[in-house]
């Protein structure tokens, strides 16, 4: 199989794992009852429990030896509150409400890599942010009707994930990503862990504890496998598959929950995925052009 649809399954299966995670997540809080910082707790703790016993208890200690401590706790308080956040709002709102405001994420990443990372952008990647930013105030149409106060949780969670996302951007030149990943889990469950015993409740059904161990599974391999598909081909090649997650999610959300998406979310939607296609466009054709700025300039053959 070639690298390039490696990475593209690779990526589409993430994606998926990911819209199981949250499906999971709402119905454990909306159906089960569970307390929202019980699944924060025990999503974090189960992905630290499964990387133990996938990768073996004697490598974990290698997995803290980070070069820079302060960007990986950094970047967990960051994972830390996404979650918290993201789950509390898929607990109120319908899951496609919800990733329509995570697919937001490109587009507040480009933006805020001009004073965070002194990243450059052009006045077209320019006009697709504001593009996207018009599609979510379509899905959320505030001045018509009743804005759910969820919303605000959902945007919570889109901005401390494109920090995360630009802090991992940094992180990259220093650690792993298993490192990475292994501190998420840690600081997630430390933070968690003042918070969880106030609201634990012991649950009898032995479904509610497999959803509960399955929290971390979903999560740490939707990220692993999105890892692995980095490695197979460039990010501007498989990025655009991550809007499969759209597909997945509604499907997943009418079968579990009976949501049908309303017209507004899907319109709305699909003008964030256009903007966001654009701007990988876009960043595709800026990475392209740097590299012919690099290629040395051969030297004219001499005539013979």
């Amino acid at each position: 199989m070639p690298d390039r649809l490696k990475a593209i399954l690779l990526v589409c299966a993430g994606v998926i794992l990911f819209s199981v995670l949250d499906t999971t997540a709402k119905y454990l809080g909306t159906r089960l009852g569970v307390p929202v910082s019980q699944i924060v707790w025990l999503r974090f703790v189960t992905q630290f429990f499964w990387m133990t016993v996938l990768l073996g208890p004697t490598a974990m200690p290698k997995l803290f030896k980070t070069k820079n401590l302060t960007l990986q706790l950094m970047r967990s308080t960051f994972m830390a509150a996404t979650t918290l956040l993201n789950f509390i709002a898929v607990k109120y709102l319908r899951l496609d409400q919800t990733l329509a405001i995570t697919f937001l994420t490109p587009l507040v990443v480009a933006a805020l890599a001009i004073p965070l990372l002194g990243e450059h952008v052009g006045w077209r990647r320019a006009i697709a942010i504001a593009v996207g930013f018009v599609g979510i105030l379509i899905v959320v149409r505030p001045g018509f009707g009743t804005l759910q106060p969820a919303f605000l949780f959902a945007f919570g969670s889109m901005l401390t994930y494109s920090l995360l996302l630009i802090v991992t951007r940094k992180l990259s030149a220093f650690d792993p990503p298993l490192v990475t990943l292994t501190y998420g889990c840690v600081v997630g469950t430390i933070g968690a862990t003042p918070f969880v015993f106030a609201d634990w409740i012991w649950f009898p059904s032995v479904e509610t504890w497999a959803l509960l161990l399955a929290l971390g599974a979903l999560g740490g391999g939707g990220h692993l496998l999105m890892i692995q598909a980095y490695r197979f081909a460039p990010v501007s090649a498989v990025t655009p598959f991550i809007y499969v997650e759209l597909i997945s999610m509604i499907a997943l959300s009418y079968l579990v929950f009976g949501d049908v998406p309303d017209h507004w979310s899907l319109i709305g939607s699909l003008v964030i995925v256009a903007s966001g296609l654009y701007l990988i466009h876009r960043e595709r054709i800026a990475h392209k052009e740097s590299l012919m700025a690099l290629e040395p300039i051969e030297p004219l053959e001499e005539k013979r």
